[in-house]
């Protein structure tokens, strides 16, 4: 799953010059959030493999589109139609993933676990990496899963 969107990453950072975020971010953006999201699943009871690949897939539409506003409303029949491509989940699972890319930036409302473990996993990436956090809702989120302690009791 994570070289198919490895290549899908250097397919489009050919076609896109003006990226708001450069390939390399995205490559190592993409992995870590996996990576994180697959602990907090073993952590939260939560499918690891369904887990994993939302975190891969999670930034999609910017993947494609090279710009961030609306990336994850406008990765998720993007997002459908490549897991489709690779035909390595089934028809309930495929949604369920591209839900989570849909809503993973709505870091201030409440979705699913699996949405909220990408939603998670990819402000602790953002703050493991020292990205500043532009929106309250993300700010908030970090400031949550702190208080909770997520990062001591993944790491």
């Amino acid at each position: 799953m994570q070289l198919a969107l490895l290549r899908e990453i250097d397919k489009y950072s050919e076609l896109l010059s003006e990226r708001e975020a450069s390939s390399d971010w995205e490559k190592l953006h993409l992995s870590s959030v996996s990576r994180i999201g697959t602990l907090l699943a073993l952590k939260r009871g939560i499918d690891k493999d369904l887990a994993a690949i939302s975190c891969t897939c999670h930034d999609y539409g910017r993947i494609i589109t090279g710009k961030e506003e609306n990336h994850a409303e406008n990765g998720y029949p993007k997002v459908k139609d490549f897991l489709e491509k690779l035909d390595v989940l089934s028809s309930e699972e495929l949604e369920t993933v591209a839900i989570a890319v849909k809503n993973h930036s709505k870091k201030g409302e409440v979705g699913s676990p699996l949405e909220e473990l990408v939603k998670d996993a990819d402000i602790i990436d953002l703050y493991l990496y020292e990205i500043p956090l532009k929106r309250e809702d993300q700010i908030k989120r970090l400031e949550n899963l702190l208080e909770e302690g997520v990062l001591t009791n993944i790491l």
